[in-house]
């Protein structure tokens, strides 16, 4: 096994049906105008499920739609940013054993870049993996317009299949996966702020953006904005390059951006995107929100439900996430 030949993959993505719109937030001022603006959403996803609760329902429409059988997964990643429902108890195990797999379950704690992390490890397994993500983002821990800067969150869950055995459905190949990393960042999301002996001790709801405060104003945004983008540029250059694409080649049809606020998108992310390839942009997340962990898996998984990849058309799906970490994956939807 080669971890550089390409994974075949299926993908779901399951959606709530609880929409917090834009406009309705504005009008009950969780968020202001200006700052609505900015995000450019017209509406989070809002689910009454728990987190692994959420995973369970995606992974388990992926087996029923692909005929998939549980017995045949050898590792199961399950990825996600905010809480999973109790305290100390592993969601990938139950993940796992509701689904009736005897899979190694494992935890990605890689912040907002865990799904992606996840099909990135897959490529080194012999046997099929599975990557779950789920995210919800509830007050009182979380507000969901203004925990953060530059996105605001919506829930959903994702499953996705990676594997390279002929007798199973194939949706999508992934020919490439580049990763790289900018570990001076991690400050970003601790700032001024000290080690705490206790979860929420800095306060009952989390609040990202005092920690960038601090960054920003020890640092200034040219110190994060310089390295983001210089590891942005090497992922995509890499991943183009490791599945032999030319950065113009018309087979190249999407480049999928990560589901944040249209303004942080246009100052970390497609600048240095669009250094390196003149691909049309696709940004999938106008009404969804960011969705923690599973931003890229999404875009992946309504690249294989939808019309927006014809046979033997490419799409680079980009991401990032907190500490920093940045991935680049090439798919492609297979000629039938």
């Amino acid at each position: 096994m080669n971890p550089s030949d390409p994974l075949s993959l299926v993908a779901q993505a399951w959606y709530p049906e609880g929409r917090d719109r834009s406009e309705q937030a504005i009008a009950e001022r969780r968020v202001d105008a200006r700052g609505a603006a900015d995000l450019a959403y017209r509406e989070l996803l809002v689910s009454d499920l728990a987190p692994p609760c959420m995973a369970v329902r995606a992974a388990s429409d992926l087996l029923e739609r692909t005929g998939i059988a549980p017995t045949v997964i050898g590792t199961l990643f399950h990825a996600s940013v905010h809480y999973q429902g109790h305290d100390i108890w592993s969601a990938p195990h139950y993940i796992a054993h509701e689904l009736g797999t005897e899979a190694v379950p494992i935890g990605l704690d890689q912040q907002c870049n865990g799904g992606a992390i996840g099909i990135d490890l897959a490529r080194y397994l012999p046997e099929p993996s599975l990557i779950t993500t789920a995210d919800r983002f509830l007050p009182p821990s979380w507000d969901r317009w203004r925990s953060d800067f530059g996105m605001a969150a919506g829930d959903a869950a994702t499953a996705i299949i990676a594997h390279r055995t002929t007798s199973l459905s194939v949706d999508l190949t992934l020919h490439a996966v580049a990763t790289t990393v900018a570990p001076e960042l991690e400050y970003m999301h601790r700032g001024a702020d000290g080690f705490d002996t206790t979860p929420l001790g800095h306060g009952p709801t989390i609040d990202v953006r005092r920690p960038k405060r601090a960054f920003v104003r020890r640092y200034g945004i040219e110190s994060f904005l310089k390295p983001a983008h210089q590891a942005i540029r090497q992922a995509v250059i890499r991943s183009l390059s490791m599945s032999g694409l030319e950065p113009g080649d018309p087979r190249l049809r999407w480049a999928v951006l990560p589901r944040l606020g249209r303004r942080a998108l246009a100052d970390a992310y497609i600048p240095p995107l669009i250094q390196v390839t003149p691909t049309e942009l696709l940004d999938l997340g106008r009404d969804t929100g960011h969705l923690g962990a599973g931003d890229p898996n999404a875009s992946i998984a309504e690249l294989a439900a939808g019309d927006w990849l014809a046979p033997g058309q490419y799409a680079l799906v980009l991401n990032g996430g907190g500490g920093f970490t940045f991935t680049s994956m090439i798919i492609s939807r297979p000629d039938r």
